[in-house]
């Protein structure tokens, strides 16, 4: 079936700036006094939009806690064994020994390869149209200039691949012989990865003149909290407060590093100074960090095979026991409808679940969780529904966000030790005299505020966060 939607675009937002068009003019058309009848007024605005609001996302999976530095740098746990997946060998087929060399894009710093020689390593063709098998073999010699180690194979047969194949490397043991020291051995250091990451400053401000203040409008609204009222400058305010709170969320969950050769990022990044209008540095939300340190999937979860291939990513990184799934409608009903087609009694789809087939039931044709290797909670996401917001997106549309439940152990650059932490957080500048998770205050002549000669009042906002994703390699983004 088809649908006529109208109206066909979205209402238009309050204006950025106090500037008088036709689109906000409460006009003639309206009301004049020179009408020889008055409109029947309906004093209570209704709420077309519902709850506007699209922030909750964080409130939910997030905590906060406060941060005295612009830097804010922590340390996640590397892989405890040593692997790598992009070698090449310079031997040939059935050659007993080999020189392997280390190509993999975060391999050490050339002779530093946390190898040593009498380690046993396994190594396997990458290639899978060949299927040319593996070896198994012991180190002879580590390059200390050069990221490339020697082997001898185990098998009478020698190397099982071609000299041009690409093979993966990991260590499973050691072998030595018999009254051997230990006296050229290296020391293998833990692996830390350093992440940080720079708050940024958020800032709103709503004004209303001392003469329009003393002419009120008066309509009973209804406001997302539920309150009631019938002052319209205070309703404004009031939405000023609600759209700079969502912009708290959404700027954490959008921002993006302002790169060196950038418009935005010539005047922070060291090019020089006023080849930027803007000056600024950025910084990393949530999508841009997940997008660069974690998991990617495209295109939608239809099948029960699409949603196994991510369980078997998880296993690779940290298997987190508990997952919740942010996710938007469409996302939302595919997963729903791969969970309805597992139910071999509902080809019809009307009695999956846990119902009594009660005449009288209301039947739910939805689920809120499931598990499959893991458990997976599943949650719609406001924001990406929003048609103001990431609804109805086109271009770098993203379907949802897997995001792991729980905490975890990090070290703290700034503390010096480790500390629990959520895996997702955000952290707003503070210290014992200053404040700013969240300032407001009120300048101006009008509305009980003296502070200026101004005949206004102006009630400000302003907030410095950044958002902290920790052990980005658990998350998954659904992109479209």
């Amino acid at each position: 079936m088809a649908f006529t939607i109208t109206p066909t675009s979205t209402a238009l937002q309050p204006s950025a700036e106090r500037v008088a068009l036709s689109t906000n003019y409460l006009g003639n058309d309206d009301f004049t006094f020179a009408q020889q009848y008055l409109p029947d007024l309906m004093e209570k605005e209704f709420e077309r939009y519902g709850n506007r609001s699209v922030s909750s996302f964080l409130r939910m999976v997030g905590a906060e806690m406060p941060s005295n530095s612009d830097l804010i740098k922590w340390a996640e746990q590397g892989r405890l064994h040593i692997k790598f997946t992009n070698c090449a060998s310079d031997g040939a087929a059935g050659d007993d020994d080999a020189t392997i060399t280390v190509s993999d894009a975060d391999a050490p710093a050339a002779g530093k390869l946390p190898l040593k020689v009498g380690q046993t390593v396994m190594i396997s063709d990458n290639d899978t149209a060949t299927n040319a098998g593996s070896n198994k073999a012991i180190i002879t010699a580590v390059s200390t200039t050069a990221n490339t180690f020697d082997v001898a194979y185990y098998e009478a047969a020698g190397q099982s691949f071609a000299a041009t194949d690409t093979v993966t490397v990991f260590v499973y043991g050691s072998e030595y012989n018999k009254g051997t020291d230990a006296s050229d051995l290296i020391s293998v250091d833990s692996e830390d990865n350093i992440f940080e990451n720079k708050p940024i400053i958020l800032k709103e401000k709503y004004a209303v003149s001392g003469s329009d203040m003393a002419q009120i409008g008066w309509i009973e609204v209804t406001t997302e909290n539920g309150a009631t009222g019938y002052l319209w400058y205070i309703k404004s305010e009031h939405e000023t407060r609600l759209r700079f709170e969502d912009y708290l969320e959404t700027a954490m969950v959008e921002a993006v590093p302002a790169e060196a050769a950038s418009g935005a990022g010539d005047y922070l990044q060291g090019v020089g100074a006023g080849l930027s209008a803007a000056g600024l540095s950025g910084s990393e939300g949530l999508f841009h960090q997940v997008e660069n340190r974690g998991n990617v999937a495209d295109g939608t979860l239809d099948n029960l095979e699409d949603f196994d291939n991510v369980v078997k990513r998880l296993d690779k990184e940290g298997a987190i026991e508990e997952n919740v799934l942010f996710i938007d409608r469409q996302l939302s009903f595919s997963i729903d409808d791969m969970l309805a087609a597992q139910n071999s009694y509902g080809t019809g789809g009307t009695s999956y679940g846990l119902f009594d087939n009660d005449e009288d039931m209301a039947l739910n044709l939805g689920f809120s969780g499931f598990r499959r290797g893991y458990d997976f909670y599943k949650s719609d996401w406001k924001y990406l529904n929003d048609a103001t917001m990431r609804g109805g997106v086109v271009g770098g549309a993203i379907n949802g966000i897997l995001v792991p439940a729980g905490s975890t152990t990090v070290y703290d650059q700034v503390l010096g030790k480790n500390a629990k932490r959520p895996f997702l957080h955000v952290r707003y500048r503070a210290s014992e005299t200053e404040d700013r998770k969240y300032k407001t205050w009120i300048t101006g002549s009008a509305g009980g505020a003296s502070s200026s000669d101004l005949d206004a009042m102006q009630v400000n906002y302003l907030s410095e966060r950044a958002i902290c994703v920790l052990g980005a390699n658990n998350f998954f983004l659904f992109e479209d």
